[in-house]
């Protein structure tokens, strides 16, 4: 008996199924047919009976599709993410680009204030090569023989005077600034007009070097070029006094802080100009400088 019950239960529970839902059916039409709205008590019985299975069996699926939701937002959170991205780095370029040109523009007033000030007429040239070590100091330049820089001309900035050219090649020279410790320079001071003879330091700083007697060198005073020598044109700023040492038998010396900034060095000005004892020293390289010259005219 037992057996048997066990075998019709599931087909007993699915046939109490059914007829629960036809008299819910039935009773429902007579309530619509009678205007009513509330159910009768035997469908509401199936209604609490059916209302938390139902809850059940429907959520996992409520799960997922709320899952699935979340997923897809997020994926859109994450495309929008790298969008950003792309135009904030868009956006930083472009900024860089519009601070190198305002810096360019600056630049080029200064060539055209250069230009204005001295009737030396000046090449801008920018450094690509810096060589700052113990015993040299030089600097590399974008400009050579064939846009008519040549050994013993001045490299200057709109501060003041930086160094010399030494050598040249087609498209590229090498300049030796003034703070190599082979560098040797006519200096004067401009307010007492004391002479000496400006050298590079191993620390990269100048040496001002002048006679004690009938001189007047002050912390302060302002170094300019004195056109003796031969290498450089007069009135270029050298820099400024540091410090005075102690006086010695016949010479006394000074310290000197270079006008330019050494360390923050990207464009310069090559003066086409050249002294005479310069020619005499670079006469074969300037006869192929006057050649080109000819050629280019």
């Amino acid at each position: 008996m037992r057996d048997l019950l066990d075998r019709l239960r599931i087909p007993l529970v699915f046939s109490a199924i059914v007829v629960l839902t036809l008299a819910t059916m039935v009773t429902d039409r007579r309530a619509v047919r009678a205007g009513g709205r509330d159910h009768g008590m035997l469908a509401s019985v199936v209604l609490d009976v059916t209302a938390p299975v139902q809850r059940v069996l429907t959520a996992p699926a409520n799960f997922a599709v709320d899952l699935w939701g979340r997923y897809m937002a997020l994926l859109a959170v994450r495309n929008e993410n790298d969008r950003l991205r792309e135009q904030v780095a868009r956006l930083e370029e472009e900024n860089l680009q519009f601070r190198e040109a305002l810096v360019q523009s600056g630049y080029l007033d200064q060539i055209a204030a250069m230009r204005s000030e001295y009737e030396t007429p000046m090449l801008p040239a920018q450094v690509v090569g810096q060589d700052a070590s113990a015993w040299f100091r030089s600097v590399l330049l974008d400009r050579g023989r064939n846009h008519g820089v040549g050994s013993g001309m001045p490299v200057v900035t709109d501060r003041g005077v930086a160094g010399l050219v030494t050598d040249t090649s087609g498209r590229a020279s090498r300049a030796m600034l003034i703070t190599d410790r082979q560098s040797a320079m006519d200096g004067i001071v401009q307010r007492s007009r004391a002479l000496g003879i400006v050298r590079g330091l191993r620390d990269g700083r100048l040496e001002f070097e002048f006679a004690v007697r009938g001189s007047d060198v002050r912390v302060g005073d302002v170094m300019i070029t004195s056109g003796l020598g031969g290498a450089y044109p007069k009135g270029l700023r050298i820099g400024e006094v540091l410090e005075v040492g102690e006086p010695g038998d016949l010479l006394q010396t000074a310290v000197v802080k270079s006008a330019v900034d050494f360390g923050r060095l990207e464009g310069v000005f090559v003066m086409l100009w050249r002294a005479p004892t310069m020619d005499l020293l670079y006469a074969e390289e300037g006869g192929v400088l006057r050649k080109e010259s000819r050629g280019r005219r």
